[in-house]
């Protein structure tokens, strides 16, 4: 089919050459889009994007099964999340219990963060080969059982040990999540799907907060915090079991004959590997800038307040929770934007945003002006990330968006797992003096700093990477589709051909579009 577009440079090959051309591409409105027509033939045009629709408009274009996947893919990262923060958010009163610094209990964090991507790369690659149903109702219920199992830790050694083995499983939910949510959206609602779907991370620490606020601040009611989570994870699990495999899933499967053939998984994972390197580290090196983007700049906020800001454990667990509901909302706004001005676009302008707002987060007293930045710095920290879910999908090679978004963004976590440990280590070691004339450890200034240089490395990082904005990755089947059809067209399988170059055309780099 002809087009009217004009015609661009093909995708550049190696690692110089596309940062020179996505910086290129950075100040040009249009996008380089990689064009597949009837005959397999490829050419590279420049395409105007898409306008933003009317966000109800995009909402009515799911059908209410898309929903329920989305929906119960949200709570999923919310309990995710929930379970996380309910530790990050309660360091002061586990010091109290455990008899420990501060430092010593956001080892917990690091070891947490750490394994994640253990969990991850088991996980998603069973989400890619099996479903995203089994694996995530396993998941979610073995997490509410380390949380309980967290609650009857009588020694730290015995909570460390529990906390690393809770990260193992965490670090599964996140792939399959997202993949599931977002695999069943239509192309155009995705990037406002998105914004949502990552505000699933702050909502969850919103309703830790909430929780924590409503336990009041005894040292042994860090214990109830927990119990909540335990049982919002295993009800997840539960929902999950529900409803069936998603339908994109089912018949990408299908088509792919991917049960036909059970070594062409790994064989097409070698391939990918081999292929996708480049793109495997660029997205490991940016979800490591995220990763200490959100955990330096929020998981020893609620210290702060405390110790440096000299508020009651009630106002600064409000402030939190004003701080995370500014995420949510940024979130959902630039994710929507995305869709629109570019995915690294939104990324750029929020991180840079983020970075002019710090003076203004660390310097006030007082609960409500301290409610306000923290609101507005978030609003772009999260804002940022709201673009993240729909941006790795759409890096990811089709058949592997579980596996892929799921260990890419685990293995950042596991390269900022000392975040915490580090913010807290350092604030702790350099005393200032606060507005009431007392030493306290220097957490604003500390995580003040942290956050411009993060932010700069994100900024950076996103305009020298790729972008493929509005792929269709719909129709791509799980591993081993690819190798499959491959091999039936060299036996002359004439009726799988057709299915076998639909599944190579997804599997290209690139947007493609027919």
């Amino acid at each position: 089919m002809s087009t009217t577009n004009e015609p661009a440079d093909p995708l550049a090959k190696g690692t110089f050459a596309t940062a020179k051309q996505a910086w290129s591409d950075l100040f040009k409105w249009k996008q380089r889009v990689v064009v597949t027509n009837e005959f397999g033939e490829e050419h590279t045009e420049w395409q105007d994007p898409e306008p933003l629709k009317n966000p109800f408009s995009l909402f009515a274009q799911l059908k209410a099964k898309d929903w329920l996947y989305f929906i119960v893919g949200f709570l999923a990262w919310t309990a995710d999340a929930f379970d996380f923060h309910a530790l990050s958010i309660q360091t002061v009163k586990l010091a109290k219990y455990y008899d420990r610094s501060k430092t010593d209990i956001t080892t917990a964090i690091t070891l947490t963060l750490l394994l994640r991507s253990v969990g991850a790369a088991f996980f998603g690659l069973a989400g890619d080969k099996f479903g995203r149903k089994w694996p995530m109702v396993l998941n979610m219920i073995i997490l509410g059982l380390l949380q309980i199992a967290t609650i009857y830790s009588k020694t730290f050694q015995q909570f460390l040990a529990v906390r690393s083995l809770f990260g193992l499983f965490m670090g599964g939910v996140y792939g399959n999540a997202i993949a599931m949510a977002l695999e069943n959206c239509p192309t155009n609602a995705r990037g406002l799907m998105s914004g949502i779907l990552q505000q699933g991370y702050s909502f969850g620490y919103v309703l830790a907060a909430c929780t924590n606020l409503g336990v009041g601040g005894t040292t042994e009611s860090w214990k109830i915090v927990f119990w909540v989570g335990a049982g919002f994870s295993i009800a997840v699990g539960f929902a999950r079991m529900l409803f069936p495999e998603t339908k994109a899933f089912i018949e990408a499967k299908k088509a792919g004959k991917a049960n036909a053939a059970p070594g062409l998984f790994w064989k097409e994972t070698k391939v990918m590997l081999k292929k996708e390197w480049r793109m495997c580290l660029y997205c490991i090196v940016l979800m490591t800038w995220f990763n200490y983007y959100s955990h330096t700049s929020q998981d020893s906020y609620t210290t702060f307040l405390l110790t440096q800001k000299h508020l009651p454990n009630a106002p600064a667990t409000r402030a939190s929770i004003l701080m995370k509901t500014g995420a949510c909302v940024g979130g959902t706004i630039i994710g929507y934007t995305s869709q629109f001005v570019g995915r690294r676009r939104a990324i750029i302008v929020a991180a840079l945003m983020s970075a002019c707002i710090i003076p203004a987060w660390i310097l006030p007293e007082g609960e409500r002006s301290l409610s306000a930045s923290g609101f507005m710095i978030q609003f772009f920290v999260q804002g940022a990330w709201g673009v993240i879910p729909i941006h790795l999908n759409e890096l990811s090679p089709p058949a592997f968006r579980s596996s892929f978004v799921g260990i890419t963004y685990q293995l950042g976590n596991m390269i900022s797992s000392p975040s915490a440990q580090m913010v807290n280590a350092i604030a702790e070691k350099v005393n200032i003096t606060t507005s009431k004339g007392e030493k306290a450890p220097a957490y604003g200034p500390v995580m003040g700093i942290a956050t411009a240089i993060i932010a700069l490395g994100i900024a950076t990082t996103t305009a020298l990477g790729p972008e493929k904005r509005g792929r269709h990755f719909e129709n791509a089947g799980p591993p081993g589709v690819d190798l499959m059809a491959a091999k039936d067209i060299e036996e002359g399988d004439d009726s799988d051909e057709k299915g076998g170059a639909r599944a190579v055309e997804v599997s290209e780099s690139g947007i493609e579009k027919k």
